[in-house]
């Protein structure tokens, strides 16, 4: 994968603009992110068990994260629509939280990065909102791009080596802020 020396989404006298992808080939492209929504034991149990207050809380976000990839150039201001061919979004209940993962496809001049993080962010924001009334202190966490691949830059996939150096940083965040943020 090739990677770029500049931010290709401003200009150079330092104006946003968007990229110009028309004389981009037009490729099959899929993108996989995965994020997580930390949540207390009740929440867990609730949800591996009677359910929360409002309902169905996995399917209402999994249909809320393939509404948010089909929006994403609503939400983010520089991103190209796009003619998305599939979105499938996965949500599981860990110990400790919800994971989510989404995969997007397309067959387009520009990847569909932004269209899986999207997803799983809209599939978390509606996680909080569904199990708010039982767990006010969930956290949104880990949204990424696990894999990309098709288009000029070629294939990407997170490594284990990427994952721990991360782990590592974010360990060390918590030790000098502590877990509510604020500097130790």
């Amino acid at each position: 994968m090739s990677t770029q020396n500049r931010l290709t989404h401003i200009d150079e006298a330092g104006a946003a603009r968007m990229v110009d992808v028309s004389e981009k080939d037009v490729t099959a492209r899929t993108a996989r992110a995965s994020g997580r929504v930390l949540v207390s034991p009740r929440v867990v149990e609730l949800l591996r068990g009677e359910g929360v207050p409002k309902g169905d809380a996995l399917a209402t976000a999994r249909i809320a994260g393939i509404m948010g990839a089909k929006r994403t150039p609503d939400l983010i201001p520089l991103c190209h629509p796009l003619a998305v061919s599939g979105v499938e979004v996965g949500l599981s209940v860990a110990d400790d939280a919800v994971e989510i993962t989404a995969t997007v496809k397309t067959t387009d001049r520009t990847g569909v990065e932004m269209e899986a993080l999207t997803a799983v962010s809209v599939a978390a924001l509606t996680v909080i909102d569904m199990i708010k009334a039982v767990d006010k202190s969930a956290v949104i966490t880990d949204v990424r791009v696990e894999s990309k691949s098709g288009g000029k830059s070629g294939d990407y996939r997170r490594t284990e080596d990427s994952r721990r150096t991360e782990d590592l940083r974010r360990t060390e965040d918590l030790r000098r802020t502590g877990p509510d943020g604020a500097d130790a």
